[in-house]
């Protein structure tokens, strides 16, 4: 099966408001069904990139079979991690950056990277707010994540 998840971090620029992820997972069931499914939650006090990573391990999490996935983000960062090999260099150097500085939210990535073992997983950017509406749709999912605190789970594909 191939799954596409898009995915919106929104911290809302400030570090006392709330911040919250949305993701939509969208798949084609075995009868050809088109299906979408929200995952949400608001947190408090943390980063956009942190937000856009709990939104992909969010999405992530709702498998509980190998699949395609793509997954569809509006952050360069975590999509560069993953294209241009910066998790690996990571990895290699024991998670510190190449000025030997810590990586940030080494739980958050090492959680990514087990919830993707068993899929096989490609990271595609798509620019904010650029009229695409499952994109959209997330940052509306986000954003009202943040304001309700909501956690929105159904059962695992």
């Amino acid at each position: 099966m191939k799954v596409f998840i898009y995915t919106d971090g929104a911290a809302r620029g400030n570090p006392e408001g709330p911040g919250g992820y949305g993701a939509v997972l969208q798949y084609t069931d075995p009868k050809g069904q088109l299906h979408e499914k929200e995952v949400s939650a608001g947190y408090q006090k943390t980063t956009n990139n942190r937000m856009e990573l709990m939104a992909v391990i969010a999405g992530l999490s709702e498998l509980n079979r190998p699949c395609e996935v793509v997954i569809y983000s509006d952050s360069k960062y975590v999509v560069d991690a993953f294209r241009q090999g910066w998790i690996s260099n990571w990895q290699k150097s024991g998670w510190k950056k190449s000025d030997k500085k810590p990586v940030k939210n080494v739980d958050l990535w090492k959680k990514l990277l087990s919830l993707m073992e068993p899929h096989q997983v490609t990271f595609e950017w798509v620019k904010g707010h650029d009229g695409n509406l499952l994109n959209e749709r997330c940052d509306t999912l986000a954003t009202t994540a943040a304001d309700g605190e909501d956690l929105l789970v159904d059962e695992p594909l």
